[in-house]
């Protein structure tokens, strides 16, 4: 009988409206449909579970022998796999959102269950009771929106353009919390006649292409080119003016915790985050908003983005993406001909080349994988990574004490 703690794994595909249409089926080798490709799965989230080999899931592979897969660490702490691994490819501007932290996810679980809101709910806030934080790392140039402005950064910004200068009183007397809640309460009337002068100069520089992306003008002619004609105008287009617009390049990356608004505008991504789909959501979307619930989790003070380069161990190839998440651990791996990537799996790993090919060996068992392809490694496994040429792998974990 074979006890090998390597396996090839095959992840879930989300075809979410603001997904691109090849970067995800290249990369992952499938037959591109005309559909939206938004998000690359690889985990043991009950609603997309990974495939190992062609009969088995991996949330039920875990939930048969947690401490055969995962380990008793991890398995006593969290009780199943703490994170999901997954790529992005970003082509429009998602939603601007917040994620609440772990007690207060439990309890708003608990209480939109008491009230008999089904989990599928359009309306409903909290599909589950657990905490997302998470960490991207970029695959190409990567736009987003990161956490409020410095105060005199901010309110600069309402000073210098003309539609905001009567919120400059309010946030002065106010703050933070002052500025959003109001801009959030207004009516879908009130945000058409307040922002329609801003959108009406901002489009035809937008179409003649002569505004930069580090530009809010950019971001919020390209989120209204998007809507159909004659639409209402978003409220999400004040965050884009009051929060950090922050371009990451390749290989940088940005850690956003629970309380952290936040949104992706472009670009593609590795992204970790702990194993939860718990969003609370504030403008860019056509998909519920609760502004009473989303001010309760709002983190409301400065944010100075911290663009993360990793920490490069000793081996020389393996680059770690520190964060205060326990949840998990993301790392980057280059290796060229040669080169013998070595490490034991303290829990369940799971690792998907980005370029090139590399042959993984546990054991007895050899699985070559090349770009997109993934694999599983179970606690305890003791692992090789070999290639030819070059390759680059990304490898999620969690850590263990």
């Amino acid at each position: 009988m074979s006890t090998t703690k390597l396996f090839p794994i095959k992840g879930k595909v989300q075809n979410y409206a603001w997904g691109g249409a090849n970067f995800i089926p290249e990369m992952i080798g499938i037959e591109k449909e005309d559909q939206p490709y938004a998000e690359y799965w690889m985990g043991a989230h009950d609603n997309a579970p990974a495939k190992v080999g062609d009969d088995q899931f991996l949330n039920e592979m875990i939930k048969s022998n947690p401490e055969a897969t995962i380990g008793k660490y991890i398995n006593d702490k969290f009780g199943r796999l703490p994170f999901l691994f997954k790529v992005l490819d970003v082509k429009d501007v998602l939603s601007i959102q917040v994620h609440p932290t772990k007690v207060e996810a439990e309890k708003g679980f608990a209480r939109e269950n008491a009230e008999g809101i089904p989990v599928t709910a359009s309306h409903r806030n909290y599909k589950d009771d657990n905490h997302k934080p998470e960490i991207m790392v970029a695959l190409s140039e990567f736009w987003l929106l990161h956490g409020f402005k410095p105060k005199a950064e901010l309110r600069e910004t309402l000073v210098t353009v003309p539609e905001f200068n009567d919120l400059v009183e309010i946030f002065d007397a106010e703050g933070y919390y002052g500025l959003y809640k109001t801009v959030m309460e207004y009516s879908a009337e009130t945000i058409n006649e307040k922002l329609r002068s801003l959108v009406d100069r901002v489009m035809p520089l937008y179409n003649e292409n002569k505004i930069e992306k580090s530009s809010p003008d950019y971001w919020t002619a390209k989120s209204v080119a998007l809507n159909p004609e004659g639409a209402d105008l978003d409220r999400g287009i004040y965050s884009i003016y009051f929060f950090n617009i922050v371009r990451a390049d390749i290989g940088d990356a940005i850690f956003q915790d629970a309380g952290l608004p936040h949104a992706y505008m472009e670009g593609q991504n590795m992204e970790l985050m702990a194993n939860s789909d718990n969003v609370l959501r504030g403008g860019l979307t056509p998909k519920h908003i609760d502004v009473p619930e989303l001010l309760k989790h709002v983190t409301f003070e400065e944010t100075i983005p911290n663009i993360m380069k990793g920490e490069l161990q000793e081996d020389g190839f393996e680059r770690i993406y520190k964060s205060p998440a326990p949840d998990f651990e993301l790392s980057r791996v280059a290796i060229s001909a040669g080169d013998d990537y070595k490490s034991v799996a303290k829990t369940a790993q799971i690792i998907i080349v980005s370029e090139g090919e590399a042959t993984v060996t546990e054991g007895d068992t050899s699985v070559i994988i090349k770009r997109g392809e993934v694999v599983l490694l179970l606690v305890d496994a003791d692992y090789t990574i070999t290639t030819t040429d070059k390759a680059v792998l990304f490898k999620a974990t969690a850590p263990v004490a």
